[in-house]
């Protein structure tokens, strides 16, 4: 990969020398969709910049349920892997390739140079501070205030956009354990969603409309 082509994945990143260090100290790497890059309790030895693709980025409790937070896209890094990484820290997030990516692992002794060498990954780091901050808060919020059909649907939507396809190759159970909710109560509210003619379920697949989202806003 030229800086060029590096350039036009992060279009954040503009210096030169930024890009020529990020290609220098990084190593890209092609993942398959379903491969666990991370689980909680292990300490991480770099922090992934996604180039293509995405990651999804869960907290897990000590039963083992899961609790989605955020999606990592193109361009984007994990702030709860750069805090683990900057204090030492054993992982406390579950991170899953949620379709095929590309990424550039960033070794931890590099995130220090940089962080004194440019300003521009400062600023990155910064920013992502605080978009993945009010990410964690419309998930807190989502669980404290929401009712699970309200979830549901917002979870309907965010996978729609993120995988840009109204067809979702996902189980009930997988859905619930997302949702931090039983896999009966999940069904139990698809079929009405089903019943509005608002989705159509099929094995493994739910099939929605185009103007699911508009629906659900009315």
């Amino acid at each position: 990969m030229t800086t060029e082509e590096l350039k036009e994945a992060l279009p954040n990143f503009t210096d030169p020398a930024l890009l020529e260090q990020i290609l220098e100290k990084g190593q890209i790497m092609e993942l398959k969709a379903g491969k666990v890059m991370m689980e909680p309790g292990q300490f991480m030895k770099m922090v992934p910049i996604v180039l293509d693709g995405s990651i999804k980025i869960s907290r897990m409790d000590d039963e083992g349920r899961e609790l989605f937070l955020y999606f990592l896209d193109a361009g984007e890094t994990c702030a709860l892997s750069l805090t683990c990484c900057s204090a030492s820290k054993a992982s406390e997030i579950k991170a899953v390739v949620e379709e095929d990516a590309t990424i550039i692992a960033i070794p931890i002794n590099a995130i220090e140079q940089f962080s004194n060498d440019f300003k521009q990954w400062k600023d990155f780091v910064s920013n992502t501070y605080q978009n993945r901050f009010q990410e964690m808060l419309v998930a807190l919020d989502a669980v404290a205030f929401k009712r699970m059909d309200e979830r549901l649907m917002g979870y309907i939507v965010t996978k729609m956009k993120q995988l840009k396809t109204n067809e979702l190759h996902t189980t009930h159970q997988e859905i619930a354990n997302e949702l931090t909710t039983s896999r009966e109560v999940v069904s139990r509210l698809l079929k009405q969603l089903e019943k509005k003619k608002w989705i159509e379920l099929g094995r493994n697949v739910i099939y929605i409309r185009d103007d699911f989202e508009e629906l659900i806003s009315k």
